[in-house]
């Protein structure tokens, strides 16, 4: 849960750099954080998954 309040407040620290920022570094910085996200869910999904087949 710590992680995901960090990652809130680093995207929205990183929107308001994005209207000084050129867009590439604004590109970058989202694929970055769609990476982080998708690699999230997948171990949530994972995790969810074994949790449930062992009870």
């Amino acid at each position: 849960m710590l992680f995901l309040v960090a990652a809130l407040a680093l995207l929205g620290v990183a929107l308001g750099t994005v209207a000084h920022a050129p867009l590439s570094f604004s590109v970058a910085l989202g694929a970055v954080i769609a990476v982080w996200l998708g690699v999230f869910a997948l171990r949530e999904r994972h995790g969810r998954r074994r949790g449930t087949s062992a009870r």
